[in-house]
């Protein structure tokens, strides 16, 4: 398979007092993907903090608390993607959740959840300053690939997208598309994403996507204000848009952005494309200061 329509989440943070809210917000925003012949649905970075509002004020207004809280409820959560990849019979790289690791830190992690199950998941590797000094989370440091039934696919969450050599290390190893997942509260934090995104993309010749949190979400402690346009990031080359940007969402609402993908088009770029960036890439290394 080497065409694939995309599903970008522009996501809102919404308040919960009942956890059937939120299965009925996933599945709906799950069901419209589906409804519209996409495959592959992509959610952003902390899109599951949300979940924290479950537990009261108490909680979701304690960075620490919520991160411990939200544990008992993770095994609903995953088993709910589950079910829904399974009956649409799609892949969905849910929100990012804070998971607890056995000597009680706390990592990032992105998981792809297919109609068979878990396919993998992904740490994030390099850790803002808020996850650093106030937060707590802590740095995976494992760079993945996974392998679907449309080719390989790699995640790089948010600021994870603006070091180079993680996607690197990712194409060279077969992945054509990266999905970045992401949670940014200024326009800057947005553009510094979007910017290693389009960067990843000229570089390694290949697709990236990026899924945004949106909106206010003022009760929250952890995002409360989420700024981003879903985006589909291409080449830039013939066949590609000459700006790089496939697609992108709407500044002032949240929803879907949909993509259709051709996959066999990568290898042509990078066979036959005005400029050789992938291919050239080892080239920089040779060269010294004189």
């Amino acid at each position: 398979m080497e065409k694939l329509r995309i599903a970008v989440a522009q996501y809102d943070i919404g308040f919960f007092e009942h956890w059937s809210d939120y299965a009925d917000k996933l599945e709906h925003w799950v069901s419209d993907a589906a409804g519209q012949g996409a495959k592959l649905l992509v959610f952003p970075e902390y899109g599951s903090m949300e979940l924290a509002s479950l537990f009261g004020e108490v909680i979701y207004s304690d960075l620490s608390k919520q991160l411990d809280a939200m544990q008992s409820i993770y095994p609903d959560w995953e088993g709910l993607h589950l079910a829904l990849a399974k009956r649409f019979d799609l892949l969905i790289l849910g929100a990012s959740y804070p998971v607890q690791r056995e000597d009680g830190s706390y990592l990032n992690r992105a998981t792809v959840f297919g109609p068979d199950g878990v396919i993998g998941s992904q740490d994030k590797l390099v850790m803002t300053r808020f996850e650093n000094e106030q937060w707590l989370i802590s740095a995976g440091d494992k760079i993945r690939v996974f392998d679907t039934g449309f080719g390989k696919i790699a995640i790089n969450i948010c600021y994870d997208s603006e070091f180079p050599l993680i996607a690197r290390q990712q194409v060279e190893a077969g992945a054509d598309l990266i999905l970045v997942p992401s949670c940014t509260d200024t326009q800057a934090g947005f553009h510094r994403v979007r910017l290693g995104c389009q960067a990843r993309a000229l570089e390694n010749q290949c697709y990236v996507v990026q899924s945004p949190t949106f909106g206010e979400a003022a009760w929250s402690e952890a995002v409360d204000i989420n700024t981003g346009r879903a985006s589909v990031y291409t080449p830039v080359d013939y066949g590609f848009p000459d700006n790089g940007i496939l697609a992108e969402g709407d500044s002032e609402k949240p929803g879907w952005v949909y993509a259709d993908l051709d996959l066999s088009e990568i290898a042509r770029i990078r066979q036959e494309g005005q400029v050789f960036n992938y291919r050239d890439w080892p080239r920089q290394f040779d060269l010294k200061v004189g």
